[in-house]
Formats: C-alpha cells, structure tokens, sequence
C-alpha cells in the first residue's frame, strides 16, 4: 500500500495552501469560503423559506399580508390578486430539501386585458447596510452576488425580474427567468456582478430591491432596454415588454420558495435556519401581538387610559407606526382598574422608537379617575386586540 506525502495542497493559481498538514497526522483546510461567501449567515434573504407569516396564511392586501418581508404589489387590476403562505407538496423536490412553505400568487380575472399601466409584481427589500457589509465588492465588475429560488408557475413562459439599488444613482438590473414549465417546480441561479455606479449606505435605509414582475403594462417597458447589464434607473422603463400571458390568464398561479441571495458567484446550498431563529429577524421589521398585558393610569377626562407600554423582544429598524385592530364578540380587550372593566374602542395615540412603544387607547366607558388601568388577556375570543408595530421597509 503506497502512501503520498506532503506538507501541503494548494490549486495551482492560488496564492496560499487549501490544505496543510501535520506531522501528528491531522490536516487543516481552509473552508470558510464557499462561492466567494462565508459558511452560515451568507443568505442575505429574510424568511427565504416562508416560514413565517405573522399577518396570517391569505390577503388580498396589495401590501405586506401574508409572508414576512415578501410583498405583493398590483394596481389597473379588474379582479384582487390573492397572497397567501402555502405548504409544500410532499413528492417534489423542494420538499425533499426541506421546504415546507412557499409564498403563492392567485391571479384574478382581467377581463379587460393587459392595461398600458397594470402590474403585479412580487417584491423584497434589503436594508442598505446589509449589502454594504456584506463582503461584496460591488463597485467591481469581477465581484459577483448570486440569487437563487425555487418557482412554479401555472402558466408556461418566461417572467421579468429585476434588481435595483437605491442609493446615490439609482441602478437597475433587469434579466429573465425561463422559459418555465407549467405547474413544475424549477430551480432558478442568477449571478449578478458589480458595477462602478453602485451605492450602498451604511444606513437602516433601502438598499437593495428584487422583483419579480408578474406583469408590467407599456408605460413601464421598453424595447431598448438591455437585459443582464446595469444602467440607471428609469421609472418608465424599467424592463422589456413583459409576457402577458400569465397577466391575461383567469386564476393563474405563481410559487416560490428557497430564496437565497449570496456573495459569490456560486449558488450554494440554501441557508436553512429555525424558526425561532427566522421569526427574530422578521420582528426587526414587523411585530404583531395580541391581547398585550400592560399597566397605564386612568386620567380625569373619561373613557380612556394612559401610558401602556411595551418593550420589544427584538429592536425594530426603524421607530414602527403603530395600529390596532378590535376582534371578538364583545369588543376589544379590556382594561381594568380593578374594579370595573371597560373594553378597548380604538387607539387615541401611540409613541414608538426602535425599543419599546407607549400608547394611550380610547375606551368603551369610563373607569375610576386616577387608578391604575391593566390591560387584561383571557383565553375566550372574546376582548380581542391585535398591536401590529410596522417597520417595514
């Protein structure tokens, strides 16, 4: 039996050694790097597997509505698009590599065709100090960042997306996914180089968006524009003439699951993180809650009470706008002074920063002046409310 022996392995352009090894027998190897990327923490994408949809599995919102940091954006539409987190089907190949929700798309009926000035676009953002520490060189042409997902779509052709930055000059970056096979799960890789024109600040701000463009009428087209190149973004012509087909269709279906944006030209396998891990970093943009037991004051000036407050468990981007909504047979939740319970009407005024919030609600009656108020939870549906504190980008 032959034995090889050597100090060391490196690749013959490399400038240092991928393997070292000791006279003890043992080996050390470089492996922090995959793709030009480091190992955990590379995928730059939020809730990329869906998992987590604080806001509830359906909506017809053109907003945030379903799944965390992923939205739906439509207007010049005859019908509603619908949104919703959905599971997997065992079988496919997606669920074998351990997805277990998408983000679906239901098209409405648009009987009156593809409108100048109609869209549905898909949407996600990413905090600009993200990039901008991320380990990309995005100002060089030879660094690369590398998008990667999981799609299925009920209608066969090609889809627009594209990227933009959104600091200094804003730049676009419009490419196309496809041909697709109708209702097949397919994986998609794109890589995306750098380019001198690009910004990002180290800032809470907008960085970087990707869309999926659905649909997107004329007014927002192009025929001179160049796929698969960055150029400064024009509001009127931010892609090429987009595909219809799936617009014009009466309840066609989009999928997608996996999302994964990297540093490095290499599309890795995706980043799969816990569930309590994914719905931390989504609190940084979104929190919504229930029934929040807090102690206020009531005031002299009847039927509300004073000076909630909450602290957050994760700190929010940005100071969040605070709403409530009022659920149950008898009302909102209800506050106490310990002697008499009133429920929750509506919210006079909230403040909020990116640790905690305080807000002052307008109640069904009046308490006892001066006395403590408690906000109460019970188990019954009953004195519902829900707090949803905003930050989205």
């Amino acid at each position: 039996m032959s034995t090889l022996k050597v100090d060391a392995i490196r690749h013959n352009s490399a400038t240092s050694d991928a393997i070292t090894t000791h006279s003890d027998g043992t080996a050390s190897a470089k492996i922090i790097d995959i793709g030009g990327g480091q190992i955990s923490h590379r995928n730059l994408v939020i809730n990329g597997a869906m998992n987590v949809a604080q806001r509830g599995v359906t909506s017809t919102l053109d907003n945030y509505g379903t799944v965390d940091r992923f939205k739906q954006i439509y207007s010049g539409q005859d019908e509603v698009l619908t949104q919703e987190q959905v599971d997997v089907a065992s079988g496919t190949t997606p669920y074998s590599l351990g997805f277990r929700k998408a983000f679906k798309i239901t098209n409405g009926n648009q009987t009156s065709g593809a409108g100048a000035s109609d869209i549905e676009i898909l949407q996600y953002k990413i905090e600009a100090q993200d990039i901008a520490s991320s380990g990309w060189n995005y100002t060089s042409s030879s660094s690369f960042i590398t998008l990667s997902f999981w799609v299925k779509a009920s209608v066969a052709q090609s889809y627009t997306m594209r990227i933009q930055s959104q600091d200094g000059t804003r730049q676009n970056f419009p490419f196309e996914i496809g041909p697709l096979t109708a209702n097949t799960w397919t994986k998609v890789t794109k890589k995306i180089p750098g380019n001198s024109n690009l910004q990002f600040d180290n800032d809470n701000g907008e960085g970087l968006l990707i869309e999926w463009l659905l649909f997107r009428g004329t007014n927002y087209t192009d025929n001179s524009i160049s796929n698969d190149t960055w150029a400064a973004y024009v509001g009127s012509t931010r892609s090429r003439p987009v595909t219809s087909t799936w617009w014009t269709t009466n309840d066609a279906t989009f999928e997608m699951t996996g999302v994964q944006l990297e540093v490095g030209d290499t599309a890795t396998i995706f980043e799969h993180r816990s569930i309590g891990n994914e719905l931390a970093r989504c609190h940084r943009y979104y929190q919504q809650y229930t029934n929040i037991m807090s102690h206020g004051f009531v005031p002299d000036n009847g039927s509300r009470s004073y000076s909630h407050a909450f602290t957050f468990p994760v700190e929010m981007r940005a100071a969040p706008t605070l709403t409530i909504s009022n659920t149950g047979s008898s009302g909102g939740q209800y506050v106490t002074d310990g002697n008499t319970n009133r429920n929750i009407t509506t919210l006079n005024s909230g403040v909020t920063n990116t640790k905690n919030a305080e807000w002052y609600p307008f109640l069904s009656g009046d308490l006892t002046d001066f006395r403590g108020a408690y906000t109460m939870s019970l188990n019954s549906t009953s004195y519902q409310t829900t707090y949803k504190f905003n930050a989205e980008l």
